[in-house]
């Protein structure tokens, strides 16, 4: 993106690459950054975009012309949408990016006294933070499978609250339009379609993406 700026009779120049629109969250998600920010907006290259941006003195033809822009990426965000594809045991599935708050490295997980809850693990400190850590193959009664060497915690936000995921495995960013969901089989176990929205279809595999709204419910009424 290329940009030509005036400020007052001197021309100014300023060059943008938008790298999220080709190769990020926006575009074809073949961007290397995002095995480490999984999103855009925690990448240091889409804030000092964003920055360059804001800092630039505006005339009456940028308003128009970003406005223009601003409708035409809002009108591709509401027909393609991204999630992180994991395996948690057997199963592979997906959450929502914009839910992913962090993907960490493994560490220990403290667990609770007097907890019967088989899902609840316990503590793990994340940032400073002790949260809650869940076990989706517990949630979902799947097979727990080979286990991964090295696990990967991540870190979700729904509704201002904040839980940890341990899993197996972290494929990727997988972009999709809701066109290319598909329903649940019927095969699949009755603990799987209850957290489970719909399908996703990605070369071999099919993944099942979950709802966070009814993950977040359920482990709240748990522990009430």
């Amino acid at each position: 993106m290329h940009e030509q700026l005036q400020t007052g009779n001197a021309a100014m120049s300023i060059k943008i690459d938008d790298c999220w629109n080709r190769i990020g969250v926006r575009g074809d998600s073949t961007c290397p950054k995002l095995q480490d920010y999984f999103r855009c907006l925690n990448c240091p290259t889409y804030a000092a975009g964003a920055s360059a941006l804001l800092d630039r003195p505006m005339t009456a033809e940028d308003l128009i012309s970003d406005w223009g822009q601003g409708a035409q990426s809002l009108a591709r965000s509401e027909t393609a949408v991204s999630a992180l594809i994991f395996r948690a045991g057997v199963e592979w599935l997906a959450l929502p990016t914009d839910a992913i708050i962090e993907v960490a490295e493994q560490r220990t997980i403290h667990t609770l006294p007097h907890q019967t809850n088989r899902a609840i693990l316990g503590l793990s400190n994340i940032r400073g933070s002790l949260l809650l850590c869940v076990s989706l193959t517990q949630m979902l009664g799947a097979e727990r499978g080979e286990a991964a060497d090295i696990q990967r915690l991540l870190v979700v936000g729904h509704q201002g609250q904040t839980l940890v995921f341990p899993v197996d495995e972290v494929l990727g960013v997988q972009r999709y339009t809701q066109a290319e969901l598909q329903t649940v089989p019927s095969t699949v176990a009755q603990s799987h379609t209850t957290y489970t929205q719909a399908m996703i279809v990605s070369k071999d595999k099919k993944i099942g993406l979950l709802d966070c709204n009814l993950l977040f419910y359920a482990l709240n009424r748990s522990l009430t």
